[in-house]
């Protein structure tokens, strides 16, 4: 049932993105760059969200090392990839040369697309078949390659192993469990000030992923297989009311209605969460001796659903060549550096983030030092893609404002959804 929800929903997202790719953008003509020669080296620029694991850095660093005349220079913009999208358009938007190879959010394919704000890749150029499936697909608009997958991203629950030992718990697989877990496990002594589960839950990205996954855990889907938003039904309720009703009975603390990724990190490795839905980054950082108080305390497991294990967001980043930078050989040859094989097994054993080469997942060395990686592999392979549609922030700004009006009591559920269907409505139609 799950794999027919998946299929079902990738088939619907494509057609979401063709739908609204007929709107065009503000003020921009909606078309797309062609296959034009990427020719000139030289220095370039790589932009990209602020670098939390520090080792962007040493990336850059090994590649100036051995092109010294073709210097990249690293470029972070904010760690809110709100304001990181903002950054990026307001560049393409003036055709400014100062930002060169892009590390874009694999929800923003569509939009630069369309607009010609990136290049088309030759994707004869990259060993594709070698990075998982739907990595791959998260870089492609009308099935032509934008942007190469440098890692990926599924939603993983971490979880006080220790507090879970003392409790005799394990880690639980249905929204029902974690709540009976959390009530054995906040009696004990050594869990005082703590409290029991927090996401992503500010007005923000974020949020849209918390409640995707919410709705698609159980049993819900954001849009139809034919494309048309799904949002005002009952599982989609069920699914908004788990978060709701987190807020109103205390498992979900107020404060995380404030939580974006690295506030939820903090809190986490603070120890004042037993249970924390976020992304892989977090486990090098979490397990990180002085700085974290619950290092080698900690565990992955699934995330857990309505009734069974739940469904993950699709998440990820993507390198694109900016069509308005000079030296776009340099920039093409820099971006199969960076997402080769060893480049991605570097950055995993540095920040833990999700490579997209499916064999670094297989190779038992590694998961003997990441024991997540079977477990991301999977939610990776089960998850659900957001919409990929040119206008995809006004989609997404739709659906964090009308949740996050639920989780803080201004609007009801039912008011919220069905205000929700109203505006992806006006938003999807032609």
């Amino acid at each position: 049932m799950r794999q027919r929800r998946v299929m079902a929903a990738m088939s619907a997202m494509v057609l979401v993105l063709g739908l609204a790719a007929c709107g065009g953008d503000d003020g921009d003509d909606s078309t797309t760059t062609g296959t034009g020669a990427l020719e000139g080296t030289g220095p370039i620029t790589y932009v990209s969200g602020k670098d939390t694991s520090r080792n962007q850095n040493n990336q850059v660093d090994a590649w100036n090392k051995d092109h010294p005349d073709e210097k990249v220079t690293l470029v972070e913009l904010s760690e809110k990839a709100d304001e990181q999208r903002q950054q990026f358009v307001q560049n393409a938007q003036t055709k400014s040369e100062a930002y060169g190879v892009l590390n874009l959010d694999v929800v923003w394919t569509g939009e630069f697309a369309a607009n010609g704000w990136v290049e088309q890749l030759p994707e004869d150029e990259f060993p594709l078949d070698t990075f998982l499936p739907a990595t791959v697909e998260t870089g492609k608009y009308f099935k032509k390659l934008y942007a190469v997958p440098i890692f990926s991203d599924g939603g993983l629950l971490y979880y006080r192993k220790d507090l879970l030992d003392a409790a005799n718990a394990k880690p639980p697989t249905t929204w029902a469990e974690m709540q009976t877990t959390c009530a054995a496990v906040l009696k004990l002594p050594a869990a005082k000030g703590t409290s029991c589960y927090a996401g992503q839950f500010d007005k923000y990205e974020g949020l849209t992923v918390n409640f995707s996954e919410a709705v698609n855990s159980a049993g819900g889907e954001v849009v139809n297989d034919e494309g048309k938003p799904n949002v005002n039904t009952e599982e989609a309720k069920k699914g908004l009311n788990f978060l709701v009703d987190g807020f109103k009975n205390g498992m979900i603390p107020k404060k995380a209605l404030t939580f974006k990724e690295e506030e939820g990190r903090r809190a986490f490795e603070a120890g004042q969460l037993v249970f924390h839905r976020q992304w892989p980054y977090q486990y090098t950082l979490a397990n990180t001796p002085g700085t974290s108080k619950v290092a080698g305390k900690f565990n992955v497991a699934p995330l857990p659903g309505l009734d069974g294990p739940g469904v993950s967001t699709l998440g990820g980043h993507n390198l694109a060549i900016s069509s308005f930078t000079k030296n776009k050989k340099t920039a093409l040859d820099f971006i199969k550096f960076m997402t080769s094989s060893e480049r991605q097994l570097a950055n995993l054993q540095a920040s833990s983030q999700a490579p997209t080469i499916a064999a670094l997942y297989d190779d038992q060395s590694l998961v003997a030092k990441f024991p997540y990686l079977p477990t991301l592999k999977a939610s990776i392979e089960n998850a659900q893609k957001r919409p990929e549609a040119v206008k995809y922030q006004e989609l997404s700004s739709a659906i964090s404002g009308e949740a996050y009006d639920a989780l803080n009591g201004t609007k009801s559920t039912d008011d919220a959804l069905k205000d929700l269907q109203s505006e992806l409505e006006k938003l999807t139609q032609k």
